[in-house]
């Protein structure tokens, strides 16, 4: 059963949907199903996805990157475990709807934003950023932001980032540095959807996580038992991906055209086959 409380149609707006974490074939599967019928209900105009762990819970291939694709995701972000599958170099270097963090340092192959453009609606540019904290270490992403986000204003008003870190602080701090300047800051990585959403003074909508699109009878999208035998006796163990309780899980957010600034945002937890 799908959200009964669809945003109201308004023609000035973008309504744009952000996918958490998309973990493993019932992940897809569960976006194949479902993102449909949520475009249909809320007037989806462009629709965001993290697809760091599609391929077997661990990475992106490209195959799983088109099978999410052709489900109607626009654009795909990524986080720490972008490398994590060969292939993934090929998605670099040739797919424009495919992004990696902006902070990795110069040279690396890929693109930290890109922008998605319609017919009839204002360019909307989207911006991946990965932290530090208790994160591989890469480039300052406050000091990335602060250049890339003036180089996209100059584009559209309209500017998504998905920030792919662990610290909750720090997601917060970034989203508090950029508002009034981007339209929605969404967090990713911990696979936890958090409740705090809301658009801060400045018009900039934020949620801490955005949660993951997957199998929630487990641990993070991973069958339980060895999550917790690596726990219990610190040895090495094979994280198999779940299958049972899927959901998808993300924001709604409605963006005004003209000044770029957020309207709503609400978090979405949908099951498959309810």
């Amino acid at each position: 059963m799908l959200a009964s409380r669809a945003f109201p149609i308004n023609l000035f707006a973008v309504k744009l949907l952000f996918v958490g974490d998309i973990v493993g074939e019932p992940g897809r599967y569960a976006v194949r199903q479902l993102l449909p019928q949520l475009r249909q209900a809320h007037h989806i105009d462009v629709v965001v996805a993290n697809g760091e762990n599609a391929a077997g819970g661990a990475g992106i291939t490209v195959n799983t990157a088109a099978e999410i694709f052709d489900a109607g995701v626009d654009i795909m972000t990524t986080g720490d475990h972008l490398w994590d599958q060969k292939e993934v170099n090929f998605l670099l270097l040739s797919e424009a709807r495919f992004l990696r963090p902006l902070n990795y340092p110069p040279g690396v192959i890929g693109q930290g934003s890109t922008l998605w453009h319609s017919e009839k609606l204002p360019p909307v540019a989207v911006l991946n950023l990965q932290g530090r904290t208790f994160m591989p270490p890469l480039e300052n992403p406050f000091l990335c932001a602060r250049a890339e986000v003036p180089r996209l204003r100059q584009m559209t008003k309209i500017i998504f980032v998905d920030l792919h870190a662990e610290a909750t602080s720090e997601k917060i701090a970034l989203a508090r540095m950029l508002d009034g300047q981007v339209s929605a800051v969404v967090g990713t990585h911990t696979h936890v959807q958090t409740a705090d959403e809301q658009i801060f003074p400045g018009g900039t909508a934020y949620l801490t996580d955005a949660g993951f699109t997957g199998p929630h009878e487990s641990v993070l999208g991973r069958e339980m038992a060895p999550v917790i035998e690596r726990f219990a006796t610190n040895t090495p163990q094979k994280f198999g991906v779940a299958s049972g309780r899927i959901l998808l899980q993300g924001a709604l957010i409605e963006i005004d055209n003209e000044s770029g600034r957020a309207r709503h945002i609400r978090r979405i937890s949908e099951p498959l086959g309810a």
